[in-house]
């Protein structure tokens, strides 16, 4: 079963030609974990300051993906490189938690 999720952040101004050039060149490796966790369909957009997320999950334990993805080296320094580019909508959240969960409203297929 396929599950669908979207995100939002902010994108830092001065960090947004740096926050572009690094994802006209994704990392192979980082594509290669996305792709060995489930992940299919992952697109970023960009208006302003405003980036936009969405991919599709066809794995079996999300969770667990997740937590593969986080523990790899490669995505960790990554990550090192994109989340000082970006930032949450909301004041109080916590450190790393630049992506914020959107719920779904509405899907046609």
């Amino acid at each position: 079963m396929t599950r669908r999720f979207g995100m939002a952040c902010r994108l830092r101004p001065e960090k947004r030609d740096e926050y572009l050039e690094l994802h006209s060149a994704v990392w192979p490796g980082v594509e290669a974990m996305i792709t060995e966790c489930g992940i299919r369909n992952f697109t970023i957009f960009v208006r302003g300051d405003v980036l936009f997320g969405y991919y599709e999950y066809v794995g079996d334990d999300y969770d667990a993906d997740q937590a593969r993805m986080s523990a790899d080296p490669v995505s960790q320094e990554w990550w090192s490189n994109t989340d000082p580019c970006q930032y949450g909508f909301d004041a109080d959240a916590p450190e790393g938690t630049q992506w914020q969960e959107l719920e779904e409203a509405w899907h046609l297929d």
